[in-house]
């Protein structure tokens, strides 16, 4: 059914919600729509936030997504600083925070994550204790980034190690933290860890692996001072950052009584158990190689949520993305084609040494049996770039071939 014509409310102003607002009035619809975000704000990117923005490289205005007069000039109702509180399924309509209730003829959850937080009783209510996700919080940890000063990081994924190369590059004492045998553990295979543990030990980082936190202790006014380990120790702190994942915010779906998997479930057209209700970016989780997968990245957040105007549009879009993410930490840009999970064996491509003393070129190939699935390139944007076109087209390349330097990698694509 062709819904060029009907209201839309799309909860969640973050990139899939700005995604799905700019390609429906793109693509004709002549309908309502109104974009709900809790920040007060302008939407804007996220990955910058834990890289140039904390650094002070880039300012508020290059973060934003769209220019202010976009959300006008479009008509579409921006609602800043406003909080989705109930969805009334029968009546649909969107309850929120203002007393206000919103009709909707379709539905976009637009959600995002949540970061997981230390409790309480480990020190996760302490004052100088800081997560990254927001605005808000970056801007709230900024002044932390004193150059003599020591941050204790928790969490040793790709934002704990982005927030690490940060401090360390700023002059700070950094000490990584990391419960599980290694970092990067979901992620990444065990050569990649190494190569960036050694980056972050070059930068004067410490990392400790394997080593659990008991809980953050705290000086007489309530403000973090250090850590207490599982083993003991103690380490001295002057302000800490918790980077120990996300997690799906589903609380509006749940309470609706949508059905849940790993997030908010949809089909592979982006449609939720209700017919007038779809779900986009990184709460929604989708139909992917068999089972179910989540993906928290920008391109995901972008694709799924045209996707899903696509389909309110009367198209019959299916989503099935060939995952794509990145990563900047210090001089070493990380760029990740394919997804790693099941993966058999890893075969490097490395590149030649530079001569400057910056971060060294590699790849690192993920085969099931002979069968490529996902690259992780380091400052080597070749090997990534063709092996994201035979990801893209289906194709494999010859294990051995990969792992010869003296291969040209475009012959790989002939």
């Amino acid at each position: 059914m062709d819904g060029s014509g009907s209201a839309v409310v799309v909860v969640g102003a973050g990139q899939a919600g700005v995604a799905a607002v700019a390609r429906l009035r793109a693509r004709g619809h002549r309908g309502a729509i109104t974009l709900i975000g809790d920040e007060p704000v302008a939407p804007y990117q996220r990955p910058p936030l834990s890289k140039d923005y904390l650094k002070g490289k880039m300012d508020l205005e290059r973060l934003t997504l769209r220019a202010e007069s976009f959300y006008a000039e479009n008509d579409i109702a921006l609602r800043r600083g406003t909080r989705a509180t109930a969805i009334d399924r029968a009546a649909r309509r969107v309850h929120l925070d203002d007393g206000e209730a919103l009709a909707y003829d379709h539905l976009v959850l637009a959600t995002g994550a949540r970061p997981r937080r230390l409790p309480a009783a480990a020190g996760g209510g302490l004052a100088g204790v800081h997560c990254i996700r927001t605005l808000a919080d970056v801007d709230a940890m900024a002044p932390e980034f004193v150059a003599g000063r020591r941050v204790l990081i928790v969490g040793g994924g790709y934002i704990g190690l982005e927030a690490a190369a940060v401090a360390a590059g700023l002059g700070l004492s950094v000490v990584v933290l990391e419960a599980a045998p290694r970092i990067l553990g979901r992620v990444a295979a065990p050569e990649v860890a190494d190569y960036f543990r050694a980056l972050h030990r070059a930068h004067g980082v410490e990392i400790l692996e394997g080593t659990g936190l008991a809980r953050l202790t705290a000086d007489a006014g309530g403000r973090v001072s250090g850590a207490e380990l599982a083993d003991g120790r103690h380490l001295a702190a002057d302000f800490a950052i918790v980077g120990i994942g996300v997690e799906p915010e589903t609380t509006l779906a749940a309470a609706a009584g949508l059905a849940l998997d790993n997030g908010i479930a949809t089909d592979d057209r982006g449609q939720t158990s209700d017919p007038t209700i779809w779900a986009a970016g990184d709460c929604a989780s989708f139909p992917f190689r068999g089972g179910r997968v989540r993906l928290e990245s920008v391109q995901n957040a972008i694709e799924q949520a045209e996707c899903v105007a696509d389909n309110i549009l009367g198209q019959d879009s299916h989503y099935a993305p060939l995952p794509w993410f990145w990563s900047d930490q210090y001089d070493a840009r990380f760029q990740i084609a394919g997804l790693s999970t099941g993966y058999e064996r890893v075969v490097i491509r490395p590149g030649p040494t530079p001569a400057d003393g910056a971060a060294p070129q590699v790849a690192f190939w993920y085969y099931v049996g002979d069968r490529l699935i996902a690259v992780d390139a380091i400052n080597d944007s070749r090997s990534y770039l063709v092996a994201k076109r035979l990801l893209d087209m289906g194709r494999s390349a010859d294990p051995a071939k990969v792992a010869d330097p003296a291969t040209d990698l475009k012959s790989l694509l002939a």
